[in-house]
């Protein structure tokens, strides 16, 4: 697995030890896989305006820099800062930010809106692979002698977990995912581990609180045996593949493969069909800038080419694009941002939005984990692009709101990014977007649960009847009682002068 480098770790620190726990990231955060982006200048400037508005807010909050930031109207100013530097593309304002108990009220309104987050990761309790056990013992030697390997991987296990996607956000279900690699050792959750994690929370819950996937890895030895296993015994919610193969390395076992293979994979879906599972999930996009020399005779396979055929050919199954294609990955977004403007086309993420018209398909579907994080932090309007696209080409009911936490920490930074997000006028004119409207309008209800409650069959009432009154409400209730804040805590490695090297993501 690609993993930092002796040297990138030297350049690099953990996100974790930040001085600065700002609402939002104001850097992109490697998980240790590979080497995190410089912050740029605009990203450079949010920070301080976050600053100097948390210096000069928190006092009339009766508050110091750290509560503030903690606090709702932390987040507004965090957006506020936002708007200062990239325009205004948030919803907020000053007066949220700096009137005590307006952005709490805020809060107290949304708290209780249905989001169901369908891309979610930790690890098992025992992953311990050598190589993030390095760097863990290099944080400790050159970083913070107290820290111990233990405690750098348990921030990626379970009982963080629960506490970054149900206490500290206002996610109400969410669905818990692998990734296939060539390493076995290397896997984060066997497929019985995701269903027994799903079992354990809903226990603890008495409630339906998250949802499970089970891996596919076509070609592999024996994989149709697991899909069996994972029919009979799993029971999975969907399904979840990589064409690309192993999602962290240049597979050497030859682990790709194509949706539209119809002597490898069509007997899968028609195993899937007879199952009553019919939603598969695809990592498609997330490839470096350098992806042609990087990931030679490979790329093609983290592209769309092979999703309008097998959607035609298999209208029975629902293909769910993860991070909506978006090929940039670790980058800044000055180039694809160009392209949008020039063009009118984001790489990938439009060729997805096309195939609905370009096929006659209606059973494809795009999943936002990551690509909103990153989008959103390095520049808002091409968040706003790529919604727009998304949208148009493929309809609001097909959109589907993930996060890839708890990579990036608790996801409420992403849900207030989306809340608040709006396209511009601009845009909107020039590119024929509708506008996404109020936090809690059809539109963006639609995607951050409307859309996935239909596809898996969730009542919504229903659920937000039993949520609203099982043990882990009563749980972040008393947490929240008793003073509970956000950590705003990423975990992984943030850049010091380090360039960004060449890797895919999970």
């Amino acid at each position: 697995m690609r993993y930092l480098s002796d040297e990138a770790i030297k350049l690099a620190q953990p996100a974790e030890q930040l001085p600065l726990r700002t609402p939002i990231p104001t850097q992109v955060v490697s998980n240790g896989e590979f080497t995190p982006l410089p912050q740029s200048e605009d990203q450079r400037r949010v920070e301080a305006r976050i600053t100097a508005l948390a210096d000069e807010l928190a006092p009339r909050h009766g508050m110091d820099r750290r509560r503030f930031l903690a606090s709702s109207a932390g987040m507004a100013a965090a957006f506020v800062a936002m708007n200062e530097v990239f325009g205004p593309l948030f919803d907020t304002s000053r007066a949220e930010a700096a009137t005590p108990g307006a952005a709490d009220e805020r809060a107290r309104t949304l708290a209780n809106q249905f989001i169901i987050d369908l891309q979610t990761h930790f690890v098992r309790d025992d992953y311990a692979n050598p190589a993030l056990l390095y760097v863990a013992e290099f944080a400790k030697k050159h970083w913070n002698p107290a820290l111990t390997g233990g405690e750098s991987l348990t921030r990626f296990k379970f009982q963080n977990y629960i506490k970054e996607i149900y206490v500290d956000s206002d996610t109400k279900i969410a669905l818990l995912s692998g990734t296939p690699t060539d390493d076995p050792h290397t896997v984060f959750l066997s497929n019985d581990q995701i269903a027994a994690a799903s079992a354990a929370v809903n226990g603890i819950a008495g409630s339906a609180r998250l949802m499970k996937h089970s891996i596919i890895t076509p070609g592999s030895p024996q994989w149709m045996d697991e899909v069996d296993h994972a029919i009979a015994n799993v029971r999975p919610d969907s399904w979840k593949g990589y064409t690309i193969g192993d999602p962290l390395f240049e597979t050497r076992r030859k682990s790709n493969w194509r949706l539209d293979d119809e002597k490898l994979v069509y007997p899968f879906y028609d195993k899937a069909i007879k199952a009553g599972i019919t939603t598969v999930c695809i990592h498609k996009g997330l490839m470096p800038a350098d992806y042609l020399t990087s990931w030679p005779e490979l790329w093609q396979y983290s592209s769309v080419w092979d999703v309008g055929k097998a959607a035609a050919d298999w209208p029975q199954i629902t293909f769910v694009i993860y991070h909506a294609a978006l090929r940039p990955f670790l980058e800044l977004p000055d180039e694809s941002l160009a392209q949008f403007e020039k063009t009118g086309r984001i790489d990938w993420v439009t060729d997805l939005a096309e195939i609905p018209q370009k096929y006659g398909v209606r059973n494809v579907y795009a999943e936002l984990g990551t690509v909103m994080a990153n989008t959103a932090v390095t520049h808002p309007r091409l968040a706003a692009a790529l919604l727009g696209t998304l949208i148009r080409g493929m309809g609001v009911d097909h959109v589907l709101w993930g996060t890839d936490s708890v990579w990036y920490g608790s996801p409420q930074w992403q849900i207030e990014a989306l809340r608040r997000l709006e396209i511009p006028e601009d845009m909107q004119r020039k590119h024929g977007f509708a506008p996404l409207g109020a936090a809690d309008g059809p539109v963006k209800s639609a995607i951050f649960a409307g859309n996935a409650a239909r596809l898996y069959g969730i009542d919504t009432q229903a659920a937000l009847g039993q949520i609203g009154t099982d043990h882990i409400a009563a749980m972040k209730a008393e947490y929240l009682a008793q003073g509970g804040e956000r950590s705003n805590l990423r975990y992984g490695f943030v850049a010091g002068s380090a360039k960004a090297t060449s890797a895919s993501a999970i």
